[in-house]
């Protein structure tokens, strides 16, 4: 979403009331109309004035017009009455208004009250911004030329809970816990556009976001499958118990799984190389070996060229696991969720030469003094990143 898209969708969520319509070339006066100014139907009259025009008489009030969120002009809005004419227009733009040339023929036009005196005016010309103003306010073009019911703003929420209904209503039990994964990405993938590119600048954030969209799709899944069971009364106390274990061994197992899915599509994303659970000594399975299992049993490959990483969403008490996962590489790094880890458990992580990596925003949850090693997802790939340049490719 563009920047003028976002202030204007912002600007007509909070206004007093808001218009849009499509210019033409009678607003521009490129067809030979001497008629100056923008149009307003009388549906949105309201727009104006407190009260409509009478016919016969003409009224006009003054007011200011910040354009793009950036200039501001002294405009007039003026209601025709008398004679034969019976129409409203937006008058008086000064003489560098950028608005009225042949290349604006098209544009949308978006007028929001904020009070009786104080306007925000905004053209977007872009077909990106135009379709995606339009999905935002459930509009279509023949739904221009009139007041905006911002009541069916289909804002990113909204969209989110809709693509969460349209897809739990295609299944009767839970989805692979990979492919549950799968469809967090892809339904906040879609509605906020996020490409590979986006992914690569800020995975920190994109992961976070999936993790939160999966939860919630997952809850959907829950109230779906389970409501039928739960909704009955249950035959004794044990059964009861049976069933909380059920629905608690279902959460913490798609937790754990969901999180090196996430974490896998990222490393894609990045064009990294990397093996999941491949087999080190005494048949362990890290989560994640750069740049793979072949390498790493390949002694003639540099070890300081390999990576390991584990990924625990919590991690207090199970970091160690880690740590004879992959005897060739000295320093172990952990990817985990968890907010805040005790001073003597981070130096201890140390003396063990184990790295955390965390999201970017958890790290201000750590002790200042370990937050300089801590190295969030965009930085450990790019350490990544240039071991791999320089790996001697032909060992592999």
């Amino acid at each position: 979403m563009s920047e003028l898209l976002n202030n204007t969708i912002v600007k007509v969520q909070n206004a007093k009331c808001a218009f849009c319509r499509f210019i033409t070339a009678n607003d521009t006066g490129k067809n030979g109309s001497h008629q100056a100014g923008f149009y307003i139907p009388k549906c949105a009259a309201s727009l104006l004035f407190e009260t409509p025009g009478m016919k016969g008489e003409n009224k006009d009030k003054f007011v200011e017009v910040k354009w793009q969120d950036d200039f501001i002009t002294n405009s007039r809005f003026i209601y025709y009455g008398q004679g034969t004419r019976n129409e409203y227009r937006i008058t008086r733009f000064g003489k560098n208004f950028p608005y009225f040339e042949e290349e604006n023929v098209g544009d949308l036009l978006i007028i929001a009250q904020y009070s009786q005196t104080f306007y925000y005016g905004f053209v977007l010309q872009s077909d990106q911004d135009i379709d995606d103003f339009f999905a935002y306010f459930n509009l279509s073009p023949e739904m221009t030329n009139q007041l905006i019911d911002v009541t069916q703003a289909n804002s990113p929420e909204k969209q989110l809970e809709s693509e969460i209904q349209k897809l739990i209503d295609k299944y009767t039990e839970f989805p692979e816990t990979r492919q549950m994964a799968k469809f967090a990405r892809e339904i906040y993938n879609k509605i906020h556009n996020i490409t590979d590119t986006i992914i690569c600048k800020t995975p920190d954030e994109q992961l976070l976001k999936w993790i939160d969209t999966e939860y919630r799709l997952f809850r959907s899944f829950e109230e779906k499958v389970y409501s039928p069971i739960y909704n009955r009364p249950f035959p004794n106390c044990q059964e009861l118990i049976k069933f909380s274990n059920v629905i608690l061994n279902r959460r913490k197992s798609r937790a754990g799984k969901s999180l090196e899915h996430h974490l896998a599509t990222i490393f894609t994303a990045a064009r990294l190389e990397y093996e999941e659970q491949a087999i080190t000594e005494d048949n362990k399975k890290p989560d994640f070996l750069f740049p793979n299992g072949e390498a790493y049993h390949n002694l003639l490959f540099p070890a300081d060229k390999l990576v390991f990483l584990g990924a625990k969403t919590t991690c207090k008490d199970r970091w160690r696991q880690v740590l004879n996962e992959a005897n060739r590489i000295d320093t172990k790094y952990l990817f985990t969720l968890q907010q805040g880890i005790s001073k003597n458990q981070l130096r201890e992580m140390k003396h063990e030469h184990l790295k955390l990596v965390v999201p970017k925003a958890y790290v201000t949850s750590f002790d200042k003094e370990f937050q300089p090693e801590i190295e969030t997802l965009a930085s450990f790939i790019e350490m990544v990143r240039c071991k791999q340049l320089n790996q001697p490719s032909y060992f592999i």
